[in-house]
């Protein structure tokens, strides 16, 4: 593929001489949004597509697109259950998966929360960090042997990483004053060095990993925010912009910003984004600047630091991973 996409590239741009018959991709999120996006463009072209989802009933209203696309291309749609709040029932869909066998090709790890007020999931752990990161490590990890040579895992990271690195001494803010934002932070900066950790230990066998910011888009994910919540955040990236000499912050459409991620999970050069974080269908460069800007913090990259939170991340859900 020779084309040179960018932030206003589309899904169905990126996908537009692609053919997916024969690949099985899975993509978390699949009642809402983004994830409805990614799998449509994925059935679109052929792929065998399953949806994960808390809300089964939400999710069929959604993807009966999908399901349509799905039949006219020639691919598959199935949906499965995963609340990622829920280690239980994370499990639960894993063992699901694994008995039924069937190899993926490509895993999106989609799913998310964005700013909540303080919570936690079922299993005690700070809501975002456990929903974003912790039930993606166990849900990844434990299918990790579906993913063959030549597989890919796509983890949906954010900008919003530059708000706050992990805290491997107190994820669930037992001891420091809850923020919505410093909360969304870690748990996406834990979402790129996961990527990092996961590409370095399966990369021998042909399995590559990457994180992608899929950019501004209004969808549910932003339900917990004012409308002076969004005033007050845009004006705060614009602020980092100008600094940086960027143009102002413009949201994508939702196709725009679902580009990125089919562009890394079936169309970028594996060897160039495994272990790297994408965005606007490239890989970013680090850019250690203030504030919500283009660019990964360096921290989210270090290798030291992914190999830590993985091990924190096995103590705190009790499992080990190879």
């Amino acid at each position: 593929m020779s084309h040179v996409f960018d932030a206003r590239s589309t899904t169905d741009e990126v996908l537009a001489d692609v053919d997916l018959h024969g690949k099985r991709i899975l993509v978390t999120g699949a009642s809402a949004g983004l994830g409805v996006e990614t799998l449509r463009s994925l059935a679109a072209h052929g792929a065998d597509v399953v949806g994960a989802a808390r809300d089964l009933a939400k999710a069929r209203g959604a993807t009966a697109g999908v399901r349509e696309g799905a039949l006219t291309s020639g691919g598959s749609f199935e949906l499965i259950e995963l609340d990622l709040a829920s280690l239980s029932s994370v499990r639960a869909c894993a063992d699901q998966l694994l008995k039924d066998a069937r190899p993926f090709d490509i895993v999106i790890a989609n799913a998310g929360v964005m700013a909540p007020p303080f919570g936690q999931t079922a299993d005690g752990f700070e809501t975002q960090f456990g929903t974003n990161h912790l039930g993606h490590f166990v849900l990844v990890n434990r299918i990790a042997g579906l993913l063959g040579e030549g597989g890919r895992l796509v983890n949906l990271s954010s900008a919003g990483h530059r708000f706050a690195d992990v805290d491997l001494d107190d994820p669930n803010f037992e001891r420091t004053a809850y923020d919505p934002w410093v909360g969304y932070g870690r748990s996406k900066t834990a979402n790129i060095l996961f990527t990092v950790e996961f590409d370095r230990r399966h990369r021998g066998r042909g399995v590559r990993a990457t994180a992608v910011h899929p950019g501004g888009i209004r969808t549910e994910l932003g339900r917990h925010m004012t409308a002076s919540d969004e005033q007050a955040l845009i004006a705060s990236i614009n602020a980092a912009h100008a600094a940086a000499g960027l143009p102002p912050f413009e949201f994508k459409s939702i196709p725009q910003g679902a580009a990125t991620t089919v562009w890394a999970a079936t169309v970028a050069h594996p060897d160039a984004i495994g272990g790297h974080y994408c965005e606007d269908c490239q890989v970013a460069e680090i850019q250690d600047g203030e504030g919500i800007r283009g660019g990964v913090r360096p921290y989210a990259l270090d290798p030291k630091h992914a190999e830590a939170l993985w091990t924190r991340s096995e103590e705190l859900v009790g499992e080990r991973f190879l």
